[in-house]
């Protein structure tokens, strides 16, 4: 029988459907890509669904990501793209050295995202993670991060004043 990806994402929204997925993938080039392209191609829900699999696919195999970077960073910065889209395409961001070509789209959709106060604080505390690799590479992105935390840090959920105050230490050695 022919595994019918579509089906398997739209068979249920859970945690155990997602880990069920991420093993069907596995290291497979030809698999992540068949993911991506019904990522990319919808409809919403389906969209939406597959986000949560492909996050966790790159946190296992981060090179499987590289043929689609670009088209994955243009997605997640498209109006209209569901926080669930914009979550885990800056959650994948995490696990992966992005390469000096889209140092600058990365760079920007972060900034955009974390100086956003309506944005989902999840997708905001992985876009400063994101940008705080990238200083590891870009030094002279930490003179510009470091306030933006430390500004925000008064008025943000625990989530954000812990992951900000941990980055925080890491901008400053």
């Amino acid at each position: 029988m022919k595994y019918d990806l579509v089906n398997e994402i739209l068979k249920e929204h859970s945690k155990m459907q997602c880990d069920k997925i991420v093993a069907r993938v596995g290291n497979s080039k030809v698999r992540f890509n068949e993911l991506v392209s019904v990522f990319l191609k919808g409809p919403y829900r389906l969209t939406q669904r597959a986000a949560w699999p492909l996050s966790y696919c790159i946190q296992n195999h981060p090179h499987l990501i590289e043929p689609h970077l670009k088209t994955i960073l243009t997605f997640a910065s498209a109006k209209g793209a569901h926080v669930s889209v914009r979550r885990n395409i800056m959650r994948l961001l995490q696990f992966i050295d992005i390469p000096k070509k889209y140092h600058g789209l990365t760079v920007d959709l972060c900034f955009r995202f974390l100086v956003d106060k309506k944005e989902a604080v999840a997708v905001r505390v992985f876009a400063m993670t994101v940008l705080t690799n990238l200083a590891k590479e870009i030094p002279e992105l930490k003179q510009e991060i470091i306030p933006i935390i430390e500004d925000n840090l008064p008025y943000e959920s625990a989530g954000f004043i812990s992951r900000g105050k941990k980055l925080l230490k890491v901008l400053r050695s």
